[in-house]
């Protein structure tokens, strides 16, 4: 009864900490529902707040033996006050990113990669909360994975190709950096920076991510649990935040 009590929390402990590995690296072929929810205080001159759910599903295509796709969408729900105007709410959806990164299913020496197209594209529900332009442009990620380690920086670029013509064209750029530790337990500690650079209005915005993290079970499903600080660095007057947090729930199904 030892042993097998032992086995089963030994397999336990190599399941978690796959999943969380999988989990460090974006692209990894897991299917996965993550509720990435951003909280926001003391926002410009106003001391506006902004609350940001963003759901993130994740879907792994096998394309051939060789080739994975990743779809990646971006739908942000977005809660604001006092940030367009005193006193001034605005509630709804924001514009959602949509994205495709073909990767090779084996990883070289902890090496691994994806390149494809990310698509702008405009489901905001409130006229504060969308470009009203769809958009495209190049994606990609690279990293490596070794020793419960992961570093690794995913890019995007998006440029407006149609829409509203009272709107301004969008010219984005992301980038994302990111480095975490996993443990055999599947907990992880780790740290991701954001860089978004708006090359129309030539403004940039810089968020420093700490995050804790770890994998369990709820029932039978398989569960990632989140949390961290949000620190903006660098940020326009008029919308830089005094402080933050982030809290990320991802459902697992692993094959």
């Amino acid at each position: 009864m030892i042993v097998l009590l032992s086995s089963t929390k030994l397999q336990a402990q190599d399941d978690a900490a796959e999943l969380a590995k999988k989990l460090s690296n974006p692209i990894a072929s897991l299917i996965s529902v993550p509720f990435q929810n951003n909280s926001d205080y003391g926002i410009g001159t106003l001391n506006g707040s902004r609350n940001t759910l963003n759901f993130q599903p994740v879907l792994p295509v096998s394309i051939n033996d060789n080739l994975n796709m990743i779809a990646r969408v971006v739908l942000p729900i977005v809660t604001q006050n006092n940030i367009t105007g005193v006193g001034q709410k605005e509630s709804g959806l924001s514009d959602a990113v949509v994205s495709a990164f073909f990767s090779p299913k084996n990883t070289k020496n902890g090496y691994t990669w994806g390149v494809g197209p990310a698509f702008l594209i405009p489901t905001g529900t409130d006229d504060f909360l969308t470009t009203k332009k769809f958009g495209i442009g190049p994606t990609a990620i690279a990293l490596k994975q070794t020793n419960g380690w992961t570093l690794g920086v995913l890019a995007n670029q998006i440029w407006s190709v149609a829409g509203s013509s009272d709107r301004p064209d969008v010219s984005q750029m992301f980038v994302q950096p990111f480095i975490t530790h996993n443990w055999k337990s599947g907990a992880g500690l780790g740290v991701v920076a954001e860089y978004t650079q708006n090359w129309v209005a030539n403004t940039s915005s810089v968020w420093l991510v700490p995050n804790v993290s770890g994998v369990t079970s709820i029932g039978t499903q398989k569960v990632s649990l989140a949390i961290g600080p949000r620190i903006n660095i660098i940020a326009p007057e008029s919308m830089r935040a005094d402080w933050g947090w982030r809290a990320v729930v991802i459902f697992l199904f692993p094959k």
